[in-house]
């Protein structure tokens, strides 16, 4: 990896690695949806040697493809695509709110993970409670640290603001959706879900 993609940062790339550590030992396949530029998939390449990157934008697959060679590109819709496959892990950073039905998203997303495997969303909603504003103070902080310590990058993949769902009905969704989910408010506007598969 070059220097220049090292040294990259921005409110995604942070949370990267709350999919790198998550990878189970021993997995070997990894599905990133809504990848984007590919960077998250270009992690993944390092960690499992059978990586797929799913996106609608042709765009940003284009330059994914030019940047990240060994990874499998597939232009379509995660919702409909018929993979005929699970994958050990499945990652979605910042695209759960694109896919309009959260609760049919999140079933799908479960249903596209082995048994055994790891689905880990990390995602953006709409503050409602004094807790939600209280994080996102702290994460105005961060991220003017982290802006000044490091090299912001901007991605080139659309973004829809302001999020259609409150933190609050996300987790309520992913817990009934997704049995045993762990939820984790995050600071820079974030949540994490991280959901293991029954063997």
């Amino acid at each position: 990896m070059s220097r220049d993609r090292e040294q990259r940062w921005n409110h995604n790339i942070h949370f990267h690695r709350l999919v790198t550590d998550a990878v189970p030992t021993g997995a070997t396949s990894a599905l990133d949806v809504g990848t984007g530029d590919g960077m998250l998939a270009g992690e993944l390449r390092a960690l499992v040697s059978d990586v797929t990157g799913i996106d609608v934008d042709q765009g940003v697959l284009a330059r994914a493809e030019a940047e990240h060679p060994g990874i499998v590109w597939i232009h379509d819709d995660v919702m409909t695509r018929d993979f005929g496959r699970r994958f050990d892990v499945v990652a979605s950073i910042a695209t759960l709110h694109h896919l309009g039905d959260m609760r049919g998203a999140l079933r799908r997303l479960g249903a596209l993970t082995s048994p055994g495997g790891v689905l880990v969303v990390v995602g953006l909603a709409r503050s409602t409670s004094v807790g939600d504003h209280a994080h996102d103070a702290f994460g105005v902080v961060q991220h003017q640290w982290f802006s000044r310590t490091r090299t912001y990058w901007e991605h080139s993949a659309p973004t829809v603001w302001p999020p259609p769902h409150s933190y609050s009905e996300v987790r309520a969704a992913a817990t009934e959706e997704l049995p045993g989910v762990q939820w984790k408010r995050l600071a820079l506007w974030r949540y994490a879900l991280t959901w293991h598969r029954p063997r």
